[in-house]
């Protein structure tokens, strides 16, 4: 069991919503749907629904154990573990946050950069945001929280610009149902980690929340709406797209974008990926400060050094990613970690907790 944090420092349980959403919500809604619909073809909907009813089951896991441990990923590990191991562990998810956020911005620049302004310095764009970030951190956690709720309420509109593409739908482009087999189905689930990560982060704000408990209504709730996005999305794209055209087509969501039309503004794409900047931010502030209160937490190093040591990091690495190829590589690599912690190690770690429980009772 942690200290108990602060009543004037938590937050109220129903903004546990707006912190999922906004963490889940990020850099892949504008192309997952290519990389799903590799594998499942236009049954990959299918599986994007699929893959979210699972989130369910992680996230009551996740309440389950830090209920148990009255505390969040750090107290779960010495819980289990013992201290010195259990820190230990604990720093494998400083890494797994920060390269999370290294991943959104980093593939959210090379959107800039591909529709926008191709000659953009891509380590001076990330010291603004990174700088930016920071600050937002400095004001705590109930800051990084309003961030959270405005960076998915003013950007909401943007979910009615999709109907433009309903215009143009084929919905004859789903049928047959069912046409690929029970493999395919999972591969395309599992290609959709990537874009789902970030229902996780209860786990590391639990002691936050006032009321925790009463939060994971709330949290479903959050996991649920995303679903809905996700999959609505996902349909309306397959719909829109030819499969064939759809392979050669790495930002899918962009590309229906280029058929919104209004009076007053001729390449609306660019009005979307400038709000982007909103949707993004909250996923950076929120990695950021996980990882830094795990710092805290296991080494007792002051929260305000740890940001600022996980930010220049983040910096550093910036320009080691310049091609496509790279950023694909650390795509790739966030998806298989943030995959292998979701679906692999807090499985494990409930089941751990639960038996630990039992010989501590004992």
């Amino acid at each position: 069991m942690q200290q108990p944090v602060p009543e004037r420092l938590q937050i109220s349980p129903f903004l546990v919503l707006y912190l999922i959403m906004s963490m889940q919500i990020g850099i892949g809604v504008l192309g997952y749907q290519r990389i799903i619909a590799q594998a499942a073809g236009f049954d990959a909907w299918m599986s994007v629904l699929g893959a979210g009813l699972s989130i369910h089951i992680i996230v009551w896991m996740i309440y389950k154990i830090c209920q148990t441990v009255e505390g969040d990923i750090v107290a779960a590990n010495v819980y289990v573990f013992g201290k010195k191991f259990g820190h230990l562990i604990s720093t494998v998810f400083i890494v797994y946050l920060l390269i999370f956020a290294l991943a959104v911005l980093r593939t959210f620049i090379e959107v800039i950069q591909v529709w926008m302004f191709p000659e953009i310095n891509a380590f001076l764009y990330s010291f603004v945001f990174l700088l930016l970030s920071v600050y937002i951190i400095f004001g705590g956690f109930r800051t990084v929280t309003g961030i959270a709720f405005f960076c998915i309420v003013l950007p909401s509109y943007l979910l009615l610009t999709f109907s433009f593409a309903l215009k143009y739908a084929e919905f004859r482009n789903l049928l047959p149902l069912f046409d690929h087999s029970i493999k395919e189905m999972l591969t395309s689930a599992y290609n959709m980690s990537l874009t789902y990560l970030g229902f996780e982060i209860p786990i590391f704000f639990y002691p936050f929340i006032k009321d925790a408990p009463k939060s994971q209504k709330w949290a479903h709730l959050g996991v649920f709406l995303t679903t809905i996005i996700y999959t609505a999305l996902a349909i309306v794209t397959f719909s829109y797209f030819s499969e064939a055209y759809l392979a050669k087509s790495i930002w899918a969501t962009l590309e229906m974008w280029k058929i919104v039309t209004m009076p007053f503004v001729e390449r609306f794409e660019y009005i979307g990926i400038a709000n982007w900047n909103l949707v993004i931010l909250p996923n950076i502030c929120i990695a950021l400060w996980g990882a830094s209160m795990i710092l805290k937490r296991a080494y007792k190093l002051k929260q305000r050094k740890g940001v600022i040591i996980m930010a220049l990091i983040c910096l550093a690495a910036i320009p080691f990613f310049d091609t496509r190829l790279k950023i694909n590589l650390l795509n790739d690599w966030t998806a298989k970690i943030g995959f292998a912690v979701t679906y692999g190690y807090i499985p494990f770690l409930f089941f751990a907790t639960m038996i630990a429980k039992k010989v501590k009772n004992k």
